[in-house]
């Protein structure tokens, strides 16, 4: 990921460190030149301009402009607002303090929030957790049955819904079991739509009443770039989310998607999806 955006921001960079002396007017010039390499990128247009402008402010100071070497200052100023721009530190999952923690999964159709599901599942077992997996996506049979393949392939168990057709009955029943046999986590992989609907949203607040979940992690697809950022803002107004699980990461090799994201809804990206393999889960 970000193969081709660190290629020209470098490009940029030699040029900048070349220069012994740094007017506006070059700062300007290798702004645009960064408002082009962030919009390749697919970075949302919104996030760019106010990128733009916070490191034009901090680079036109004099502290930079009279610096003897004011190159490498405004290459500084730019990577750190870009680490910035992601999250400065890896905000983890917290355990609640008495068991289980609740993780409520939510995300559209596709995006990979099944088999994210499965990788939590596996981070977390090997963390010492013993966990439940809820399949809570009732109009997805297939989505049900590769929650139970996954669980057998890691060895956690799935609670078994039997013929119950209610997603909120389903978390009930799960819920009781975890606590009867002390389970550490339980995740819920919840339905996913095409798109974005009222019915969708409906539910999940549903389901968010009745188990109170500890986190609700959003599952977004890199590979839909800047849209990404505005669906994840359209789940968080709805429902509340408190961090986002990045997919398809290792196919997307422009990582616009990950720059919106944290700066459209302000929430952390917990984790980036690197492959299907249940390992391929990067902090």
């Amino acid at each position: 990921m970000f193969d081709n955006l660190s290629d020209r921001l470098e490009a940029i960079y030699k040029k900048l460190k070349g220069r012994g002396v740094l007017k506006e007017a070059d700062v300007d010039a290798a702004l645009r030149e960064i408002r082009v390499a962030l919009i390749e990128a697919d970075v949302s247009l919104p996030v760019i301009k106010d990128f733009i402008a916070e490191v034009r402010v901090k680079a036109v100071g004099q502290e930079v402009l009279k610096s003897l070497t004011p190159g490498h200052q405004m290459v500084k100023i730019v990577n750190d607002d870009l680490t910035h721009l992601l999250g400065d530190e890896f905000v983890d999952i917290q355990f609640a303090a008495k068991p289980p923690t609740i993780i409520l999964m939510a995300g559209l159709q596709g995006s990979g929030k099944t088999t994210t599901v499965g990788k939590l599942a596996k981070r977390f077992k090997e963390k010492g957790k013993n966990c439940l997996l809820v399949p809570a996506d009732v109009y997805r049979p297939a989505a049900i049955e590769q929650l139970h393949v996954l669980g057998r392939e890691i060895g956690v168990e799935v609670f078994d819904a039997g013929e119950e057709k209610d997603p909120i009955a389903i978390c009930k029943k799960a819920l009781d079991e975890a606590v009867n046999k002390m389970s550490q986590v339980v995740l819920i992989d919840t339905a996913g739509r095409q798109q974005v609907d009222d019915v969708l949203m409906d539910e999940l607040k549903r389901i968010k009443q009745t188990v109170q979940p500890h986190e609700v992690l959003f599952v977004a697809d890199a590979m839909m770039g800047q849209q990404s950022a505005d669906i994840a803002k359209t789940f968080d107004d709805a429902i509340g989310i408190d961090g986002v699980i990045l997919t398809k990461m290792d196919g997307d090799a422009r990582g616009g998607a990950a720059f919106s994201i944290k700066r459209v809804t302000g929430k952390p990206i917990r984790f980036i999806g690197m492959g299907e393999k249940l390992d391929a889960l990067e902090p």
